[in-house]
């Protein structure tokens, strides 16, 4: 009977607990904190030091933070360029002629009047689950006139599956007067990434925002860069900046030899699909489907419009996972992401 009993318990399946995934708002320090079983994931914050809420850091399964800490909490041999990449943002370099995405504190005085802000209004309700919780909030959008342009809701649902820890953002911006986002490589969905995912390559230099304005990208020693991005479409490295997929993911490993990786899945309901991928080798991993002419001098300008009153929705998924993300994984995925919403 007890070797029967043994081979019973040998035979029966083995069930997996779904992590717990709790969304706890802590509004008097503005963030709201997610954790899975106790462990640090992310947290949603709109500090007075920044001009858009983000969510920061973020956290791969392992426990490694895969963001760059500065400008908020800056960490040893970082780039400091770009005081405007933090975390994971959504934001746009031109709407009806004012630029959010470049926006900080860092912005001299005289220029502030062109710039935006996106403003956190309101968490609408958070709630915490097995496998997954959510997070759904309201911002506003105010352009340099003191003019609020869109009311923007958004839903975050933050899950972990198979082990890979996933943001699902689904952000619904109605236009409080007619919007045009005007063609422009400064979008949407933003990720400054930690210095050892930076590319082994990068050298540094001038980049220019959409006014011509300079932003030097200091030449660093990359011994520790690692980092090497990969597009739905075969494309890796250096040359996925400008070029078009579904998905790209970033992969790395620390300098302890944590293989790490960060993927974006654009979703076929958003305008623009499937986005121009705007991956810098110093460490911006963006997602930018309003741009079209910035990337391709052969393709039109983009222009897009939403009327007075209509609404645009943008969806993305963000995958971060302590292990390699596969060709065969990504594709996987983002047939599912295609599907789910």
């Amino acid at each position: 009977m007890r070797k029967l009993l043994a081979a019973a318990m040998v035979l029966l399946p083995l069930t997996s607990v779904a992590q717990m995934v709790k969304v706890t708002p802590v509004e008097s320090e503005r963030r709201i904190d997610v954790t899975v079983d106790g462990k640090p994931f992310t947290s949603y914050m709109w500090p007075t030091t920044l001009e858009k809420p983000v969510l920061y850091p973020l956290t791969a399964p392992d426990g490694t933070i895969v963001t760059r800490g500065y400008p908020l909490k800056p960490q040893k041999n970082e780039r400091t360029d770009h005081p405007h990449h933090a975390g994971l943002w959504f934001n746009y370099g031109n709407v009806n002629g004012f630029d959010f995405w470049n926006n900080s504190d860092a912005i001299k005085p005289e220029q502030k009047p062109k710039m935006g802000s996106v403003h956190h209004t309101k968490v609408v309700s958070t709630h915490s689950g097995q496998g997954k919780g959510d997070l759904t909030v309201e911002s506003v959008w105010t352009n340099g006139a003191g003019q609020d342009v869109l009311r923007e809701t958004t839903q975050y649902v933050f899950g972990v599956k198979n082990g890979v820890r996933y943001i699902d953002r689904i952000g619904k911006l109605t236009a409080l007067e007619k919007i045009t986002f005007n063609d422009d490589k400064e979008g949407v969905l933003g990720i400054r990434v930690a210095r050892w995912l930076e590319s082994p390559t990068e050298k540094g230099g001038t980049f220019l925002d959409a006014s011509g304005n300079p932003t030097q990208v200091a030449a660093v020693d990359n011994s520790i860069a690692t980092g090497v991005y990969l597009t739905s479409e075969g494309i890796e490295g250096d040359k996925v900046w400008s070029t078009r997929g579904r998905w790209c993911v970033l992969g790395g490993h620390t300098p302890e030899g944590k293989k790490e990786a960060i993927a974006i899945i654009d979703n076929p309901k958003n305008p623009g699909y499937p986005t121009y991928w705007h991956a810098r080798g110093y460490g911006l991993f963006a997602a930018n489907p309003l741009g079209a002419h910035i990337f391709n001098p052969k393709a039109e300008p983009f222009n897009y419009t939403v009327e007075k009153g209509k609404t645009v929705t943008f969806i993305y998924r963000v995958l971060i996972s302590s292990s390699p993300l596969t060709s065969d994984e990504m594709n996987h995925e983002a047939d599912a992401f295609a599907k789910q919403y």
